[in-house]
Formats: C-alpha cells, sequence, structure tokens
C-alpha cells in the first residue's frame, strides 16, 4: 500500500476493490456465493458466524436461518436423512412438504420457543422474495407492490414426508436460489452453486 513492496495482480485488484468498499473477488473465490458491497459482507459474515457459534454454544436452534448456511443442500438433506432412519423408509422416496403455519404469523426467529420446535423437519427463515409478494392478509404469494422488488418471506416449516403423501393445495412453484443471480455452476458434489430446491407456497394465481 505504501509502494515499498511490489504486490500481485490479485493482491492490487484486491486494495482497489477494499478501496471502492466492493467486497474482492479473491475472498469471493473461497467464499459463500455474495452479492454484498464489503460492508454488508462483513456483517453477513459475522452474523453467520454469531449464527453457527450460538448453535455450538446452546445446541440445536429452534428454528434454522437457511439463508446463512453455507452448504445449504447438506442440511436439507440431513434434515431428510434424519426423518428417513426415523421411519426406515429409502431416503429416495422421501421429499419436503412445505407449509407457512399462521400461528408464526408477525414472529421472528427469536419468538420460537422451544414448544414450537416440531419432531420432523425444520423452521427455516431469512429467506426473500423477488417479483412477488407474502400477503399478510391472504398469506399467499401476491403480485408485488408498485415498485418493491424484494419481500421478506415469512417462517417456512420444511416437512419431510413420503412423495405420495404431498398434501394437495393451491401453490406456485418457487425456485429457491442462494443469491438473485439465477445461475450458477454443478459442483463436485452434484449440486449446483446457487439453485437449492423448489418450494411450494400457497398461492391461488395462475403459475
Amino acid at each position: 500500500v505504501q509502494g515499498l513492496l511490489l504486490m500481485s495482480t490479485e493482491l492490487e485488484g484486491c486494495f482497489f476493490h477494499i478501496f471502492d468498499g466492493a467486497t474482492p473477488e479473491m475472498w469471493l473465490n473461497k467464499s459463500y456465493p455474495s452479492r454484498k458491497p464489503l460492508g454488508s459482507y462483513v456483517n453477513d459474515l459475522c452474523d453467520r458466524l454469531r449464527f453457527f457459534q450460538t448453535w455450538i454454544d446452546e445446541g440445536i436452534p429452534y428454528s434454522f436461518w437457511l439463508s446463512g448456511i453455507y452448504f445449504t443442500q447438506a442440511f436439507t438433506t440431513g434434515v431428510l436423512q434424519n426423518f428417513a432412519r426415523k421411519t426406515k423408509h429409502p431416503i429416495d422416496t422421501i421429499g419436503f412438504d412445505f407449509d407457512t403455519p399462521t400461528e408464526y404469523k408477525g414472529k421472528t426467529a427469536e419468538d420460537i420457543k422451544e414448544e414450537d420446535q416440531p419432531a420432523d423437519g425444520a423452521l427455516v427463515y431469512g429467506m426473500y422474495l423477488e417479483g412477488c409478494k407474502w400477503d399478510q392478509d391472504s398469506w399467499q404469494l401476491e403480485e408485488s407492490d408498485p415498485k418493491v422488488l424484494f419481500c421478506a418471506l415469512p417462517i417456512v416449516f420444511l416437512i419431510p414426508e413420503l412423495k405420495n403423501n404431498f398434501k394437495k393445495f393451491p401453490h406456485y412453484n418457487t425456485p429457491f436460489y442462494k443469491v438473485s443471480t439465477r445461475k450458477g455452476t454443478l459442483s463436485t458434489t452434484g449440486h449446483s452453486t446457487n439453485f437449492v430446491m423448489w418450494m411450494r407456497l400457497n398461492s391461488t394465481l395462475p403459475q
């Protein structure tokens, strides 16, 4: 920085990114996907570390910050595996059904208590909708409000269930991505680096 040592192209790029308040590419190459500027990225990183440290110190949380987990597919697979072992069903016959329980209407993750924790599955939070909204009155997906691109999704209940037993209800198959670019590559684990899964969310609107 003082000009006394020769900087590599990568370090120079990192310096200019930090100077401009952007997250350096060399960080993102080793990081979870993120489109945040530097300040928001650091805050997000600290929040993620705090979430996992609380998990270590206090035990399994009553609800899970799904968008704060680095390898989201590993978490969802773990939830399915726990149910498969418990019910002694092959894991390839099990999938997720979805619910947005009205009893959590207006609640945050801090409001979830031990008695709210489901026996199977997981309560997850931290997802956002793009191009639509979650209507608090009809309690379903609706068209976006004017000039509002993003909207928070309420707490979602991931329900492991036999695929043949999925409940039928008016829904929209919503793609769930880690970041809003809606693109990714296939990793060595066979999972996308961005797309996570389809979520069936309440909606009476046509697809």
